[in-house]
């Protein structure tokens, strides 16, 4: 009886020091994390990977506050979710406050120049939650060399960061505009309008001014 007790006792010991025990070193990234790539039309970006649970399209306009606000309240728990697997996000930039001059155009075409180098799903998104937060409404916009640092930063390949300083064409502005402004027209019976974020599993307009939409999202799948 003893010794059946001796050996529960120190199972129990073993168990505990096992679960508390500390670990050491450098956590390193998942090398199969999900990537970036443009989207077989042409005129998106799929952030993540395609099978994931949750997919969701987010039409946005580089110049509107509401979507740097989208960016900063949920930013960060979208690059959560997709390093998890769990979401992939299709940005679909517009660029209907480019009245005067060409801010919205430049950045949308940063984001498809820095999409060619393929990087890493989170990073993509670290650098969408940058440029937002940069914006200048009705302003000239960041630099392209501003630009490019803020890739640099967020972890895009050297080959994007590259991209985006040239400013060269990584996308036709006008076609890609009018291309994901008919789609927007066609899912949002409401008008057209930004921030509008689409449900592609289950082919609907999610109510991104309730503050648990993302959360409640992720709950289902």
């Amino acid at each position: 009886m003893r010794t059946w007790i001796a050996l529960v006792t120190a199972t129990l010991l073993l168990l505990t020091v096992a679960c508390t025990r500390e670990v050491t070193g450098t956590a390193r990234q998942d090398p199969n994390q999900p990537r970036t790539a443009v989207t077989e039309d042409g005129y998106g970006i799929l952030v993540g990977d395609p099978e994931a649970a949750a997919r969701i399209e987010v039409f946005t306009e580089p110049q509107c506050p509401h979507c740097a606000t989208l960016q900063a309240d949920y930013g960060r728990e979208m690059a959560s979710y997709i390093s998890l697997g769990q979401l992939a996000v299709t940005y679909r930039p517009v660029t209907f406050l480019d009245q005067t001059g060409d801010h919205s155009a430049r950045v949308s075409n940063a984001m498809f120049a820095a999409a060619d180098a393929a990087p890493r799903a989170v990073a993509f998104q670290k650098f969408v939650e940058e440029l937002w937060a940069h914006q200048q409404p009705g302003g000239t916009g960041p630099s392209d060399t501003e630009m490019a640092d803020m890739a640099g930063q967020s972890g895009i390949p050297a080959t994007g960061v590259q991209a985006v300083a040239g400013g060269g064409q990584a996308v036709d502005t006008l076609d890609m505009s009018d291309f994901n402004v008919e789609l927007l027209t066609d899912i949002n019976v409401y008008g057209v309008g930004t921030p509008t974020v689409y449900d592609l599993v289950d082919n609907e307009v999610l109510d991104i001014d309730d503050e648990d939409w993302l959360s409640k999202l992720i709950s289902t799948i």
